[in-house]
C-alpha cells in the first residue's frame, strides 16, 4: 500500500510511530530500563521489522519499492501530494506547539505539579509523541529513516549551544533545520552526491560551528571565560602580595615578582592590567596600592584568614591542611558570605596561625 498510496504511508507511519511510543514508555515504567536504552531497543526493532516488510513487499509481483529510498530519502522524488502533506503536517505541528506549549513545558520539566494541576501528563505525552510522529512522516521522504534521526537531533542541539531559553532554542532549532535543509541540497546538487546525507552533514557543520563559536557554551567562549578567571585570580594574588609587603615595608617590584609564581611577560601584564585598574598606582618608579586596591586586597585576606579558621574549627582539618584550600576560596566567597561565616564562628579576631582576621569595615576602607 505504501508504494502507491500517500495516505495509506502517512497513517501506517502514524501508527507505527505511536506504537513504538507506547512500547518504549512501558519499558521505561513497567521495566525499569533507562530512556536511552528503552530508545535504543523499540527503535532498532521497528526499524529491522520495516525492513523485512519492504523486503517482502518488494518481491510481490508488479510492487516496485527502492529499499535505498526509504532508507536515505529521495527530496527529488517528491510529489505535490508530498508536499501538501508536508505543509499540512508542518501547519499542525506549529498550530500544537503554539496552543499547548505551557501544557508541554510543564509536564516535561514539573510532572508532579502538572499532576496536582489535573493536567494528565500521560495525554500531553503521547499527544507529543503523535506529533513527534508526523514530524517523522514528513521527513521520511527527504531524508529517509535512518537520516530522520539525526535531522531530528542535531538541529535542536544546535539550538540549545545558543540559547539558555526553551522558546528561542524552537525557533533557532526550526531555523537551523530549513538551512540545514535549503544547504544541503543546493551542495547535493552541485557535486552530484544524494541529498539526504548532504542535508545532513551540512547540519553537523553547523553544529560544530556552534560548538566552537557558541556565545556562552562554545569552545572558544568557554577558553576566554577561563582565562579571564585566571587572569583574575592573578591580579588579586598580586594585590594580596603587595599588601602583605607594604605592611613588612619590602614593597618593591623585585620582591612582588619573587612571591608571585608566573612568568616575566605574565607579571608585567598583571602590573599594566592593576594600574589601567587604578588598583596600584606609581610615582617615581615606586608603586603603592590606591585605596581601591587596599579594599580588594583586605577583602582577600579576611576571606583566606576566616576560611582557614572555618576548615579548622567546623570541619576538623589541621592548620598544615587549610592553605591550599583557603588560596582558591578567597577568590569565590562574597562578603555576605563572609559576615555570616564570621557570625557563626563568634567573630574571631585571630585565624588559626595567630594572623590577624581584618573585619569588614577595615576591609571596605
Amino acid at each position: 500500500i505504501a508504494g502507491h498510496s500517500i495516505l495509506g504511508f502517512f497513517i501506517g507511519s502514524v501508527v507505527a510511530g505511536l506504537i513504538a511510543a507506547v512500547l518504549i514508555t512501558l519499558l521505561q515504567r513497567n521495566v525499569k530500563s533507562k530512556d536511552d536504552a528503552a530508545i535504543g531497543i523499540v527503535f532498532t526493532s521497528m526499524f529491522a521489522l520495516g525492513v523485512m516488510g519492504i523486503s517482502y513487499i518488494s518481491k510481490m509481483e508488479g510492487v516496485h519499492l527502492d529499499m535505498k529510498d526509504f532508507l536515505f530519502g529521495n527530496v527529488l522524488g517528491i510529489a505535490d501530494q508530498d508536499l501538501w502533506l508536508t505543509f499540512l503536517i508542518t501547519l499542525f505541528v506549529i498550530a500544537s506547539v503554539v496552543v499547548f506549549y505551557r501544557y508541554f513545558f510543564i509536564t516535561t520539566f514539573q510532572e508532579t505539579i502538572a499532576q496536582t494541576m489535573g493536567i494528565s501528563v500521560s495525554v500531553i505525552h503521547y499527544f507529543l509523541m503523535l506529533l513527534l510522529s508526523f514530524a517523522v512522516v514528513a521527513s521520511l521522504q527527504s531524508v529517509g529513516v535512518i537520516l530522520v534521526v539525526a535531522m531530528l537531533i542535531i538541529p535542536a542541539s544546535t539550538a540549545y549551544l545558543l540559547t539558555n531559553r526553551l522558546k528561542k532554542m524552537l525557533v533557532i532549532a526550526a531555523l537551523m533545520g530549513w538551512v540545514s535543509t535549503v544547504l544541503g541540497l543546493a551542495f547535493a546538487i552541485i557535486i552530484g552526491t544524494t541529498p539526504g546525507p548532504a542535508m545532513t552533514v551540512t547540519s553537523a557543520l553547523l553544529y560544530l560551528v556552534a560548538v566552537v563559536f557558541a556565545p556562552e557554551k562554545g569552545l572558544l567562549s568557554k577558553y576566554y571565560i577561563k582565562q579571564g578567571k585566571r587572569m583574575k585570580v592573578m591580579q588579586e594574588d598580586a594585590l594580596k602580595q603587595m599588601v602583605k609587603l607594604h605592611e613588612a615595608g619590602q614593597l618593591s617590584l623585585i620582591n612582588l615578582q619573587e612571591r608571585l609564581d608566573m612568568t616575566a611577560v605574565q607579571f608585567k601584564r598583571i602590573i599594566k592590567t592593576l594600574m589601567k585598574k587604578r588598583l596600584i598606582s606609581k610615582s617615581k618608579n615606586e608603586f603603592s596600592l590606591t585605596k581601591e586596591g587596599l579594599k580588594t586586597a583586605y577583602r582577600l585576606i579576611r576571606a583566606h584568614r576566616l576560611w582557614e579558621t572555618y576548615l579548622v574549627e567546623r570541619v576538623g582539618l589541621n592548620k598544615e591542611q587549610i592553605h591550599e584550600d583557603a588560596e582558591k576560596y578567597e577568590h569565590i566567597l562574597t562578603p555576605d558570605i563572609m559576615d555570616e561565616m564570621e557570625v557563626r564562628l563568634g567573630n574571631p579576631k585571630r585565624d588559626p596561625h595567630g594572623s590577624p582576621i581584618p573585619i569588614r569595615k577595615n576591609a571596605e576602607k
